[in-house]
């Protein structure tokens, strides 16, 4: 399964990014995958190459379906196993995420009931996603 990340705004924190950059190449060990952090919505849509017809589209909202580690992991199997082939998130900043990437969202993904920064919620799902990906690939998740 490819994922893609399309992330608004960047991830300024030095801390942060060292973390996401960590888990990103933990989770290159189970699956492609790839990192698009964008300024505005209109050179998004441009510069965004569509994805495959058989992606599906995870939008992070507070209002998204909640799930523990091993009920995220299982919902990732379950998607692969009906085919997915391409799974794309979709991350604010601040200001939210634009309208036209809204409205592409198959599914509705919260983090948490608590409010996170963008740059926080960024490095937490890529977190969720290693610890699922080693999970279904029976490996211990790494202290």
């Amino acid at each position: 399964m490819k994922l893609r990340l399309i992330l608004f705004g960047k991830t300024r924190q030095r801390e942060l990014r060292a973390l996401q950059d960590d888990y990103l190449r933990r989770i290159r060990r189970y699956a492609d995958i790839e990192l698009l952090e964008l300024r505005d919505a209109a050179r998004a849509a441009a510069r965004t190459a569509p994805p495959a017809p058989a992606a599906h589209w995870v939008l992070l909202a507070a209002e998204g379906r909640r799930f523990t580690s091993e009920e995220f992991a299982g919902w990732l199997a379950g998607l692969r196993d009906r085919g997915v082939r391409e799974l794309v998130f979709l991350c604010g900043a601040a200001e939210g995420i634009p309208d036209c990437f809204r409205r592409l969202a198959h599914s509705h993904l919260s983090l948490s009931p608590l409010t996170l920064p963008h740059e926080l919620a960024r490095v937490v799902l890529l977190e969720q996603l290693y610890r699922a990906f080693a999970s279904l690939a029976g490996h211990p998740y790494p202290r």
